[in-house]
């Protein structure tokens, strides 16, 4: 189609904003998919698997619960990442019987997806209509985040690249033959000049037409360094605050030398980019690939180090003993907000499922305790937390670990557990509540997470301890204990002798307080996380 790209502009378009926060370390990136956001019958959407469901006000369950756009104001995120948005292979727009994909399979980089527009057939819907989501939470103060895929193509030997010139946009191995670190057939080659020219290219036209705020990198370990350094530098024309980040590793084995490849190892030498941390999400829960293998939140010790690594966002502090820190030998970022904390995403099992792998004899209400620490540990670390959509209320993909091309009843969120664990979606709301009012867990650098944040106590197994201390990054609150306990057994703490505010207990969290503790012992619940501040 040839048109005027003006006349897919909605109304307000040309006032409409970027939303940027004063540092990323403000961010809450809130990942979901376009479909599984408003497919429920329950979600009280009309426009049910389209980009309008995200457009849609003041939508509710059929229990009364605000769901949809209004579920994401109500609890507090500051970004949504959206999977995948550009066309991809493998849905055909023409069809109108149930087809289901993540996006992960790209077509046409530069062209948004047709199925979730409500008419495919005309181009001109679809960028409206993406503009339209972009715009509905832009009004509500929330920015947008795309799943960008530049490191393979759904097609290989038909792919448009390949037509146009063959080989050059794709690595190739010893034999000549495509090279496949994907997992998907083969990988881009993001260090030939054209290469890195089409995608910055794409991305600047991302960011300008459609206002996006930021861009997730799949397996940005297959991106070399200088290429995202030169995207860095590109968006920076745009604006310096679009967000950057990526998985910061690969599927396979890749002819590109692992010293050029922006690996999470060398986040240090990414400029204002970031990496996931799958040190805090397999020291959490563990490995993402075992379902029954356990971390600390359920019960499995000697994973504290890591969490302790993951807490100070990664980057160098005196007190970690990175022995002992499986994955990371060392620090892997300059600045907290090179590191994204998370304990769960689209990838491999919902947090639920997977804790009711590794946990069989636990009850729903002993699984809740675990998410409930899990998440308040994300919300309060240093660094950018990220949540999977749903986790905030048990969410479950019925077992499945890779639901890629899974049918709805599987992907969709179901907006009525909303009800059921009404007092988890409370409680992550106060988490974010409590990171929002106070910069003490929003630090900035590393020498001021060196200065303020301090690990204190004797070691215990399943036990974290640290104080955030002298009004640490401005806030008003003195000094802040944060007390974490990974077992199944209550465990009792020695604290300084000081009048406590209780902000947590027992899986309960006020940002204004609970109560008053003057003592010098305090016993923390099991998987619970505990914190009590000294006030100015």
């Amino acid at each position: 189609m040839i048109f005027n790209p003006e006349e897919t502009h909605p109304e307000g378009w040309l006032q409409d904003v970027h939303v940027f926060p004063e540092s990323p370390a403000d961010m809450v990136i809130y990942e979901t998919h376009i479909r599984d956001f408003s497919m429920s019958p329950d979600s009280g959407i009309k426009h049910k698997g389209k980009y309008l469901g995200f457009t849609e006000a003041d939508t509710i369950s059929p229990r009364g619960d605000k769901t949809g756009l209004a579920h994401l104001d109500e609890l507090g995120v500051t970004h949504v990442h959206l999977l995948p948005v550009a066309d991809f292979y493998t849905v055909d727009e023409n069809r109108e019987s149930p087809q289901y994909n993540w996006g992960y399979d790209p077509l046409n980089y530069n062209t948004p997806e047709g199925w979730y527009s409500t008419n495919p057939h005309d181009g001109r819907v679809r960028i409206q209509e993406l503009k339209q989501l972009v715009k509905a939470l832009h009004d509500k103060g929330i920015g947008v985040i795309l799943d960008v895929v530049y490191n393979h193509t759904g097609l290989i030997n038909e792919s448009y690249f390949n037509q146009t010139v063959p080989g050059y946009f794709y690595r190739q191995k010893d034999d000549g033959s495509f090279s496949d670190a994907s997992g998907c057939g083969n990988e881009l080659a993001s260090e030939r000049v054209m290469v890195r020219k089409y995608i910055i290219d794409s991305l600047m036209y991302w960011a300008s037409e459609y206002h996006i705020d930021g861009f997730r990198f799949d397996l940005m370990g297959l991106m070399d360094i200088d290429t995202m350094n030169a995207i860095r530098k590109s968006l920076d024309t745009i604006h310096r605050d679009i967000f950057l980040y990526g998985e910061g590793w690969a599927a396979g084995k890749s002819p590109l030398e692992k010293k050029k490849r922006a690996l999470k190892r060398h986040t240090l030498k990414l400029d204002r980019i970031a990496s996931f941390s799958d040190d805090m999400r397999d020291g959490l829960k563990g490995s993402a690939f075992d379902r029954y293998s356990t971390g600390f939140i359920s019960g499995h010790t000697l994973q504290e180090e890591r969490l302790k690594f993951s807490m100070v966002g990664a980057v160098k502090h005196e007190q970690i003993a990175y022995g002992y820190v499986e994955s990371s030998k060392g620090p892997w970022a300059n600045k907290p907000t090179q590191c994204i904390n998370y304990v769960s995403c689209h990838d491999n099992y919902t947090l639920f499922d997977k804790l009711q792998y590794s946990c069989p004899e636990a009850s729903k209400v002993q699984i809740e305790r675990m998410v409930r620490l899990a998440l308040g540990i994300v919300l309060t670390s240093q660094g950018v937390p990220f949540l999977h959509a749903g986790s905030e209320m048990m969410r479950t993909k019925g077992g499945h670990h890779d639901s890629y091309r899974s049918p709805d009843l599987l992907n969709q969120i179901d907006w009525n557990r909303k009800r059921e664990f009404r007092d988890l979606f409370v409680f992550t709301q106060k988490c974010i509540e409590l990171r929002r009012q106070h910069p003490a867990f929003r630090m900035r650098s590393a020498e001021m997470i060196n200065e303020k944040m301090r690990f204190t106590g004797k070691y215990i197994p399943g036990i974290i301890q640290y104080e955030l201390g002298e009004n640490a990054n401005g806030d008003f609150w003195k000094q802040i204990l944060m007390l974490f306990n990974g077992n199944n057994y209550s465990v009792e703490l020695d604290i300084p002798q000081a009048d406590w505010l209780v902000i947590a207990e027992d899986g309960e969290i006020n940002p204004n307080g609970m109560g008053r503790v003057s003592t010098q012992k305090v016993r923390i619940h099991p998987t619970s996380m505990m914190i009590l501040v000294m006030e100015s």
